[in-house]
This record gives structure tokens, sequence and C-alpha cells, in this order.
């Protein structure tokens, strides 16, 4: 492993807090560089015996092993692709992973005027993905844009996963379509069957997939295990970024009603509220463009427990965020020395906090407790 290191220390941070007062307990931490030379990566995963996924946008799907990056992709991922903010993009275990070996990931495919997304899941092992096959497409399939295309995935306690899709970009009135999967979130069993159970089953002209809708393009999603909670965020236009308690069968608005507006700087909607749909717990604008979303539960920091981390590409930060019985009750800038678009980030099985950067040669960056500076600090 290659240790590049960027030692917080209690003082450097208290002074922080004096000038930023959204800043809570002063803690610290190190950065190191686990590997780089990554070409945008996009999804992270961790596998039982200690190896570390990767995907790339451009179509790769690549191993950490022991500190360093496999020169071999894993073989048995289908073509893409990768125009725009297409590509290989999500992945996730299945949460019997090591049982089953089920790993699911998410990719475009088509072509220039016209792709759309797919999910697909596929046996892993050291020989590559084996018996793969789709088990979600979202439609319609005539997008000619791959921009607001989410991609996001988690696994609730029943083993039924939820899948965010954008809205295209220049398809927004589609995300209040229930007839069209774009601009939801999406919910299926994990070989692609819908739940019965799921909101819009039983009602014509509704893609039986959806769980909720009205959404732009919702690139983090988290389930709280403590409180049974579903968390997404989602980039505003101009303005308007979003996190939202999600619920099934709620429509949270867009276009309907935003806190952004175009990147022309026309109005999309006059109502930043509107009745029948949901409000976000917090917006951020001017935009911080969120991407990736992680939780603390068990990680190394007891200060953090139950909090969200948010990769902020715009703002070249990790945001943390607190909630309280559904209240947001604090924010926090943290790692904006850096200097580097945060395009995921996960706590990993060690505690520790990993991040990806977006760059053509992005790395994954290892956040973990400094604790020699924090046993000097309380004087130990």
């Amino acid at each position: 492993m290659r240790h590049h290191y960027y030692v917080i220390h209690q003082s450097l941070i208290v002074l922080v807090f004096l000038a930023m007062p959204c800043l809570s307990s002063a803690l610290d931490y190190r950065i190191e560089t686990v590997v780089d030379g990554l070409d945008r990566p996009y999804g992270i995963a961790f596998l039982p015996g200690g190896d570390i996924l990767v995907s790339e946008q451009p179509g790769r799907l690549r191993i950490i092993r022991d500190g360093l990056l496999l020169p071999d992709p894993v073989s048995g991922v289908p073509d893409v692709y990768t125009g725009q903010q297409g590509g290989l993009l999500e992945i996730a275990l299945h949460p019997r992973f090591e049982e089953n070996g089920f790993l699911y990931f998410s990719l475009s495919q088509g072509t220039e005027d016209a792709n759309t997304m797919h999910v697909f899941r596929g046996r892993y092992n050291t020989s590559g993905l084996h018996d793969v096959i789709k088990i979600f497409t979202a439609v319609p399939a005539i997008k000619d844009s791959t921009l607001c295309s989410s991609h996001r995935m988690v696994f609730l306690p029943d083993e039924t996963l939820l899948i965010t899709v954008g809205d295209g970009f220049d398809y927004r009135e589609e995300a209040q379509n229930l007839g069209s999967t774009l601009g939801k979130i999406v919910r299926v069993n994990d070989d692609g069957q819908i739940p019965k159970d799921n909101p819009f089953i039983n009602q014509s002209n509704a893609q039986s997939e959806i769980w909720s809708y009205g959404h732009r393009c919702a690139l983090g999603i988290v389930y709280d295990r403590v409180t049974h909670t579903v968390y997404a965020h989602e980039n505003g236009p101009k303005g308007g970024d979003e996190l939202n308690l999600i619920q099934s069968g709620k429509n949270y608005g867009w276009p309907i009603a935003t806190h952004g507006i175009d990147y022309t700087g026309a109005y999309i909607s006059p109502f930043k509220a509107y009745p029948g749909t949901e409000q976000p717990m917090v917006q951020w604008t001017p935009a911080l463009a969120p991407s990736g979303m992680t939780q603390c539960r068990n990680c190394q920091w007891r200060e953090w427990e139950g909090d969200l981390f948010i990769g902020m590409m715009r703002g070249q930060q990790v945001r943390r965020v607190s909630i309280k019985n559904n209240v947001v009750t604090e924010q926090e800038a943290l790692f904006e020395n850096l200097g580097e678009h945060i395009r995921n980030l996960r706590f990993g099985p060690d505690g520790a906090l990993y991040l990806l950067t977006k760059n053509t040669k992005g790395r994954v960056l290892k956040v973990s407790l400094d604790t020699v500076s924090k046993l000097k600090a309380e004087g130990n």
C-alpha cells in the first residue's frame, strides 16, 4: 500500500471550527492513498477475503489486493456505451454474497442516438464473472444522452434491490410519468422479478418496478439498518440539490417543484413546494453536486455514529449530515484540503472511510482515525 499521509491534528481542526461554525467536535484522522491511476472510478465494494472491487466508467472492473491494483480487469463484463456520463457504474454485493457469489452492476448500453441503463447480476469468483443475466432495464430506451443516468443501488433487509434511475436530463417530464422508469427509484427482487408489494404493481399504465418517483438524478442511496429508513440524495439543476427520506409510493416533486433553476437561468417551475409532493430534508443552493453516500454504523469514530456522508463533486468535499428523528440537525464540510471531486465513498469492514476521486487518474483514499494524535490531545 502506498502511504501518502495527511494528518489532521486537533489544533488545526479548532482553527477551522472558528472559521466554520457548522463544524462539530474536533476529530483526528489521517488520509492515505490506497491506489491511484484509476480511470474515472465510480463504484466500490469490499469482498469478504479482503479484496476491494472498483468499477471504472470505460467498462472495467478492477481488483485491489493487498494495497496493489491488479493489472488485469475482471473478465465477463458486458460491453458498455460510455458517452458523456455513461459506462460501467455502480456495483453491489448480494447480502448473502459469501454463500452465492452474486455481484450486481449497472451499465449503459446502446448508441449515441438511443441508449439506456441496465442492471446485471453475475456470479463472481477469482476467474471472473459467470452466469451473467440482465435483471433490470430502464424504459423507455429512447434517450440520446447518458446525462443524469443515476445508477445507484442498495439492498433492503428482505433482499429486494432499490435502484436509482435518472430522468435523462432532457426528459425531465418523465419523472412524473408512471409509465416510464426514468426519474424513479425502482425495486426488484434479487433475480429481477417484481415484488408483489410494490406500490404501483396493480395500477394500469404504471411500471410495476417503481418504488418512488419525481426524482431528477439520484446519485446516492442508503438504507439505515438501525432506523429502517431509506435516504437518497439527488442533483438539482442550477441549485436545488436535495437529501430526501424515501418512502414507498411517494412523489418527490421533480420537475413540478424545485429549489433550482435551469442552466439557462430560466425557471423550471414557479413552485418550491407543491401539494402531494414531498419536501427534501435539506436542499443545497448553490449546488454542491452530491455523488455517492454512505453511513457510519460502528465506524472508527464514535462521534459520527449514524451520520450520513455525502461526496460532493462541485463542492470538492465530503458533507457529514447528522439526522435526529428524521430532521437534519447538523452539517459539516470535511476533507476540503484534498481539492478533489469525490465520486463515491464507503465505510469499509475496518471502519475506515474510503473515498473515490473522479479524475481520469482517480484514486482510492483511506481515511482512518489517527489514534496517536487523538491520545496526545486527550493527555494520555
